[in-house]
């Protein structure tokens, strides 16, 4: 009989390819079991209770159907935190950590800087920022209360103080409600909607449309509301930090550019792709 790791794989890598298939049996296991990946490896499948097992047998049937399985877990870890996430919020992803890490690095020696995010999503990003930079206030905000209800558990569970605001960002008669801030970070819609045909379907049928997507005719419209926002409200030099389509790089520079923002420099993400954008205003 083959252990529950690689009956998982046997299942699954028709789907996923074996090393998917296989990264994602092991955190199955390790969610299903709470023991540590070295230890599920060499799992057997007396090593089950009944209970696990059909749980188990629940679990392969919603990956089967290309749920992602972090939402199958309802789990993802960011920043070495674990995260809870469903299908009201996206899964966090590595490039976003990368932005995270950028804007900690920068903001480390500040005494007590006020940092607005735009798009709270699961709350991945304020949280992060209110754990690595506690003297910091932070400020989130997202147009779903379904998301804002994510993020809030994972800011509880985390023990991370963040002020977060139901709103919709694009309409500039909200801005008053927010602080002015000494740094913005975004992880904006920016998928422009017909690319939606080249995406896995575990992202197009499962993950939230509203965080991913924006008019074809108006890809950048974030990018052009957050400068503006930035121009309107902010002092000069407020630093940006946005997260970028790797093919819209060069587009979001023009776009601050005409908002008459001018101190921008891209940046590469490890796997060698324009992901992030710093802009001073």
């Amino acid at each position: 009989m083959p252990t529950p790791r690689t009956h998982i794989i046997r299942q699954l890598e028709s789907i996923y390819g074996n090393t998917e298939a296989s990264y994602i049996a092991d955190l199955v296991l390790e969610k299903l079991t709470g023991l540590p990946k070295r230890e599920v490896r060499t799992l057997e499948v007396t090593n089950l209770s009944d209970q696990q097992q059909l749980l188990l047998e629940e679990m392969l049937a919603q990956l089967q159907k290309h749920r992602p399985v972090q939402y199958v877990i309802n789990e993802a870890w960011f920043q070495e935190m674990p995260f809870y996430v469903d299908e009201r919020v996206l899964i966090p992803r590595p490039e976003t950590e990368e932005l995270v890490e950028w804007v900690v690095k920068d903001l480390k020696t500040e005494k007590a800087p006020t940092i607005l995010d735009i798009g709270s999503g699961s709350g991945c990003i304020p949280v992060s920022l209110a754990k690595k930079l506690p003297t910091a206030e932070v400020h989130s905000c997202d147009i779903s209360s379904e998301a804002l209800s994510v993020a809030q558990l994972n800011a509880a569970h985390l023990q991370a103080i963040v002020h977060w605001h139901e709103m919709d960002f694009l309409d500039a008669g909200n801005w008053e409600r927010l602080p002015v801030p000494d740094c913005i970070v975004s992880n904006p819609p920016y998928i422009p909607k017909k690319g939606a045909a080249e995406m896995s379907a575990h992202v197009v049928k499962y993950e939230p449309g509203i965080a991913l997507f924006v008019p074809d005719e108006d890809p950048y419209v974030f990018y052009k509301a957050i400068a503006s926002f930035t121009q309107s409200r902010c002092q000069p030099g407020t630093a940006i930090y946005l997260e970028i389509h790797e093919d819209l790089a060069a587009g979001v520079q023009e776009t601050l550019q005409q908002e008459g923002i001018n101190n921008i420099e891209i940046r590469r993400d490890m796997q060698g792709k324009e992901r992030m954008i710093k802009a001073i205003r």
